[in-house]
């Protein structure tokens, strides 16, 4: 029986982030050091990220009609509301995200209806109310009320695997079961200037952005491009636990991302994926290249960078990742399922006669943890 998401949709906040502005903005912040301006420009000119979107709209210079909170325009000046002024916006901005993504993967998963879902999943590490996204969904979108809700909350960047893999198990335990995945991260929310060189590295990274999927078992016909979620994997990597950690803060929450984080996956991420790999008689013992996609979370460059020669990859198989992340940055458990996206939409390899591709998966995130997922790009 295969577990397909059937659709997949993304969203992004309207207000967008150039990043030579935005490396200028931080640049000039009053407090900084010498040192601190110097890792402010290397940080965000080795980002390989050209634009990246926020939901706090003060950020587009406009001149509020209200007292700023997070940046004035007039001054240039980033301020540092409390953490309570940050998750109100939060609240405020991620709501529709979430409804409207997850409105707009319904409509697009054919054949398949509002009184046809039988779970909603959310997913969010940048902010948290409570009645939470999921019941907003089921309300807003017109769902039954007894739908099963679950929120996955403060994971990190590697979310969207455990959520898919629930989507999963609910299907094969229950064959009509239709699943609502969806997760919304606002990153953006939590910057502050700081000479500390993790706050300046997530500063020059982090963005906002939204994904929403339709999961199901249904044998229904295929109208477009779908993934079948194949195989899940998870592992720790046996250090870094200190290197990657998403704490809360009175001002906000406070990220450490330190800098050795891809030396570790350089060092491990071959370890992670032999299970995986290991479980697929038609994988195992293939080189890793002979995968025909690679949906890598870009969780930077260099990570990415790493992923790729220790895997011996090709420049065409880290494309959707690097793409995204240039476009895009890095929106924590979001950013893969943009990564998805853009593997979904490639033009039919005219090689691949039975019409499946299989696609590699992975994400990193605190812990250090590695998700790893294996997956098929059905085509109709």
């Amino acid at each position: 029986m295969a577990v397909l998401m059937r659709s997949l949709e993304t969203s992004v906040p309207s207000t967008v982030l150039k990043q030579p502005e935005a490396r200028d903005v931080f640049a000039a912040q009053e407090g900084l050091t010498r040192l601190g301006q110097r890792l402010v420009t290397a940080c965000f000119d080795a980002s390989a990220i050209d634009t990246r979107h926020s939901a706090v709209s003060e950020f587009s210079w406009d001149q509020p009609d209200h007292e700023p909170d997070f940046f004035d325009p007039g001054t240039g000046a980033i301020l540092n509301p409390s953490t309570k002024t940050r998750n109100d916006l939060f609240v405020r901005e991620a709501t529709p995200l979430f409804t409207e993504t997850a409105r707009r993967a319904l409509e697009a998963a054919d054949g398949i209806g509002p009184e046809d879902v039988t779970h909603v999943v959310t997913v969010s590490c940048t902010g948290f109310f409570n009645p939470g996204p999921d019941y907003r969904i089921v309300r807003d979108l017109g769902l039954s009320p007894s739908v099963r809700r679950f929120h996955l909350g403060f994971m990190g960047c590697y979310a969207a695997f455990p959520a898919l893999r629930m989507a999963k198990a609910f299907c094969e335990a229950e064959p009509n079961a239709v699943v609502l995945v969806a997760i919304v991260e606002l990153c953006s929310l939590h910057v502050r200037s700081s000479n500390d060189p993790d706050t300046i590295l997530g500063a020059s990274l982090f963005a906002d952005g939204a994904a929403a999927a339709v999961v199901t078992a249904r044998d229904l016909p295929l109208t477009r491009p779908a993934l079948s979620l194949d195989a899940f994997e998870t592992t720790l990597t046996p250090v870094g636990e200190e290197t990657m950690a998403w704490n809360i803060g009175d001002q906000g929450f406070e990220m450490v991302l330190g800098s050795y984080v891809p030396h570790i996956i350089d060092d491990h991420i071959t370890g992670a994926l032999e299970p995986l790999l290991a479980g697929d008689q038609a994988l195992a013992g293939r080189a890793h290249a002979e995968i025909e996609h690679w949906a890598i979370h870009p969780g930077g460059r260099s990570i990415v960078d790493k992923v790729v020669t220790r895997l011996g990859l090709s420049e065409e198989q880290a494309a959707p990742a690097r793409d995204t992340l240039r476009e895009y940055g890095n929106m924590s458990s979001a950013t893969v399922m943009f990564v998805f996206d853009r593997i979904l939409n490639l033009p039919q390899d005219p090689g691949q006669g039975s019409g499946a591709e299989r696609v590699c998966a992975m994400a990193f995130g605190p812990g250090l943890t590695v998700e790893t997922a294996l997956l098929t790009r059905v085509l109709p």
